[in-house]
């Protein structure tokens, strides 16, 4: 109570006067009811007015809006704020003026804050910018650096509130980023994004600051002057969302803008047809996920616009409404596209070997020509993928001979014992006018399968790495199970595989355990690198340990031809292959894939280990060659087939084969039984073609004469009316003495209206081949006329194989546009 000591001491007076005791009976009461009605007193006294908190409230409001206009204004120097009275009472509390002085003070703090930042900072990305500071000039980025010049950021140190050339460029002592957290510091700011070059800035924002871009340059211009930036590795991996290139060169910091921070290096997410957000794309369930395409192709850009230059995550889930179908439709055709374009490339690893066409030959300087049979048909199956990828077909992969084989003909069935028949045509050349043209071919007998020899084959699969492709490893297992369904009890298939090394995945075992044989195939996985060399080693052994005598026995290799451990090289193959084939066991090769097909591997080993050459591209390729054709793909009937055609020069100026360029022999080869020659089988068609200038005729083509002094250049003998003889030689699968059969060819004056639809289609196939390969050696190569001629030869098409040709045609017409 804060008058007691008052009212003790006059107590104390009076008792003194008195001289009476300081205290009486009841005195303790009596000064308790004295002490209560004084604190009644007081407590009255301290109520607060009822104008005080409304005092407050103006006082507050008058300030704010006050800082609130000089903000808007934009005004350098602002006057004292008046700080509104409290004249409702006479009576001033001072407890009151206490609050209205802080009020003032702080906003007086705030002026002052905002003053000082007017003079002294401009915002980083504010559009309030000083007059004398202008905007950055971004240069023409040049390759391997990035350029910026900029004006320095001045400061005002000598603070006249007025920025000027007077005042120094001071470095930048900390940068301010602004965005969804609100400013963190505000010192020394820049008023746009440029490059920083004090190290002292690096340090500040390591770990703290996204957004940050570290990159490489050789050099760059500050205000025209050339500067090298060396800022801190302490930031590397520490800032999120910063890529830092690390190089010997100086670096420099770049600051992004918002833009470039969201979504630079995000992909596009799709969902059903509907552009989605990250958050979606994990809220999937895993489980209704049918599919996910990552694509990252320019021709997305034409669909998304820019949304897709960092790729597009198309997720296809299980149940699909009829509008998503509908809006998935057109990323399915962008995903088409970029399939295909992904399988046309013109620089790729597929290895082609080069040769030259052959050319013609003076009759009176060479009247004979040699070559062995060829069976192969890949060449036309990889051309026929080339074209409807739409691809760049390479020359080389263009042997004619095997474009002519790939098709049947309806040759008639050879009579007596002779394994094959023989048939002749001549007729013109429809390439090269006044030209002829003799077709050559052979008919295989026809074994029924029940009359076959029972088989030993061996499945020697390539399961490198290179085979991890769905046109390869996948579709060879596909291949092999239409194989497997020719097969009868009596046959046995053996399985060895080879990558890094080899080895054997399923003995010989019989085919009426197919389930068993699939089992093998179906756990097969590719990954490793390619040992050829020992995969034919191992399979050629378990075939010689397994071999029927008598009996078919065949080693079939499926590989895309990539051989990159052991022996490799296209001569070490042949030499392993030529020693090989003396065990008796004949050879398929079945080639997969694209990119790095290895086509003259392939056809080395085809040709040097008496066996046949085919390339899968699809199924139906693997059911026409495994299926339809089994018998003469895998049993052969006659070996070591060679043809030898001498030509009258009475009739025959010039002639040259077409195609079989690398299956030519010497003269002297025909006769000789170790030569080794081509294979033919059960129901196979064998075709050549000879174009020939006959005597009459002036060509362009004609080889330039000599005057020989010792060669006879004129015929004085009598053959009436052959223009050529053709001879024939082979040997029986197991034998080793060969056997030959000789048939005249007569010289008729035909046209080629007249001709067999065999000669007719034949002929375009070979037209379209010397097309292909760009032949010096033709004078019409117009596509128009080739496809009408193959179209007069279609004949009865059962299996429609002609037909296809015909839609080849007129699909590479539409790539040549």
């Amino acid at each position: 109570m804060e008058n007691n000591h008052d009212i003790d001491k006059k107590f104390n007076e009076a008792s003194h006067s008195l001289e009476e005791p300081t205290t009486f009976p009841g005195f303790d009461k009596v000064w308790a009811k004295v002490e209560e009605k004084l604190d009644k007193k007081e407590e009255k006294k301290k109520v607060i007015p009822i104008w005080f908190p409304y005092g407050i409230a103006a006082s507050l409001i008058i300030g704010l809006g006050a800082f609130y206009f000089i903000n808007k204004n934009n005004v350098s120097e602002i006057n004292k704020p008046q700080i509104a009275q409290n004249t409702i009472s006479p009576k001033v509390n001072p407890k009151v003026q206490v609050i209205d002085s802080t009020v003032k003070s702080n906003i007086e703090k705030e002026i002052a804050v905002v003053h000082s930042q007017k003079e002294n900072q401009v915002l980083v990305y504010s559009n309030v910018v000083p007059e004398p500071v202008k905007a950055p000039i971004i240069l023409v980025p040049q390759q391997g650096d990035y350029r910026v010049a900029s004006n320095p950021n001045y400061m005002e140190p000598d603070h006249d509130g007025v920025l000027d050339k007077d005042d120094e460029p001071q470095e930048m002592r900390e940068v301010v980023v602004t965005g969804a957290l609100g400013i963190r510091k505000r010192q020394d700011a820049t008023s746009s994004s440029t490059q920083i070059s004090n190290s002292n800035v690096v340090q500040s924002l390591q770990g703290s600051v996204a957004g940050i871009k570290i990159s490489s340059n050789n050099n760059g211009w500050l205000n025209n002057q050339s500067y090298n930036n060396n800022p801190l590795n302490s930031l590397q991996g520490q800032i999120p969302s910063s890529p830092i290139l690390s190089k010997s060169l100086p670096q420099n910091i770049v600051i992004r803008g918002v833009s470039s921070l969201n979504g630079n290096n995000q992909p596009l997410i799709i969902i059903d047809g509907v552009v989605a957000n990250q958050s979606a794309l994990t809220k999937l369930n895993p489980q209704q996920i049918k599919s996910v395409d990552v694509l990252k192709e320019a021709a997305l850009t034409a669909l998304y616009g820019s949304r897709a230059t960092n790729g597009v995550v198309v997720v296809t889930t299980k149940k699909l409404s009829r509008k998503e179908r509908k809006a998935l439709k057109q990323i399915q055709k962008i995903q088409d596209s970029i399939s295909k374009s992904k399988q046309i490339q013109q620089y790729n690893s597929e290895e082609y070997d080069a040769f030259v066409e052959n050319p013609f030959e003076l009759t009176k300087n060479q009247s004979v020509s040699t070559f062995s049979v060829d069976v192969d048909k890949a060449a036309y199956s990889n051309i026929r993928r080339m074209i409807n990828n739409g691809e760049i077909v390479n020359k080389n992969a263009v042997r004619i001979e095997e474009m002519i084989n790939y098709f049947k003909y309806n040759y008639p069935q050879p009579k007596n014992d002779q394994p094959f028949s023989i048939n002749t045509e001549y007729n013109d050349a429809p390439w090269n006018p006044k030209h002829k043209l003799l077709k050559i071919g052979l008919q295989g007998k026809n074994i029924p399968m029940d009359k076959l020899p029972s088989s030993n084959f061996v499945f020697l699969i390539d399961v490198s790495g290179s085979m991890n492709e769905a046109n390869k490893l996948p579709l060879l297992k596909s291949s092999f199970k239409v194989l497997l369904d020719e097969l009868r009890p009596q046959d046995k298939v053996g399985i060895v595989v080879y990558a890094g090394s080899a080895g054997m995945v399923l003995p010989p075992t019989s085919a009426k355990e197919k389930n068993k044989i699939i089992e093998a195939l179906d756990k097969l996985q590719a990954g490793g690198s390619t040992a050829g060399g020992q995969g034919i080693e191992l399979a050629y052994k378990l075939a010689q340990e397994n071999f029927i005598k008598g009996g078919n026995n065949r080693v079939i290799i499926a590989t895309d031809g990539d051989f990159n451990v052991g022996v490799s090289s296209t001569g070490d193959l042949q030499t392993l292959i030529e020693e090989k084939r003396k065990s008796g066991v004949f050879l398929t090769c079945l080639g997969f894939g694209m990119g790095n097909f290895k086509d003259n591997r392939m056809e080395t080993l085809a040709n040097k280990g008496n066996g046949n050459y085919a390339y899968i591209d699809n199924m139906q390729e693997a059911n026409k060659f495994l299926g339809k054709e089994f018998a003469g793909s895998m049993y052969a009937i006659a070996k070591d087939v060679k043809i030898q055609i001498e030509f009258n020069p009475k009739y025959v100026k010039s002639y040259r084969l077409i195609g079989y360029e690398n299956r030519k022999l010497k003269n002297e080869d025909f006769t000789n039984d170790k030569i080794d020659a081509g294979e033919l089988g059960s129901g196979h068609t064998v075709t050549a073609l000879y174009e020939v200038i006959p005597t009459d005729v002036k060509s362009e083509f004609l080889p330039k004469e000599n005057d020989l002094k010792y060669t006879k250049n004129t015929n004085d003998e009598n053959f009436n009316d052959e223009m050529a003889t053709v001879k024939f030689r082979y040997k029986k699968p197991d034998g080793d003495t060969s056997s030959e059969i000789v048939q005249v060819v007569k010289n008729l004056n035909e046209t080629i209206s007249s001709a067999s639809d065999d000669f007719k289609f034949a002929s375009s196939v070979a037209w379209f081949g010397l097309v292909l390969r760009n032949s010096d050696l033709i004078k019409n190569k117009n596509l128009i006329d080739i496809e009408k001629l193959s179209k007069k030869g279609k004949g009865n098409d059962e299996e429609g194989y002609r037909s296809e040709f015909i839609r080849l045609l007129e699909t590479y017409k539409t790539i040549q546009k």
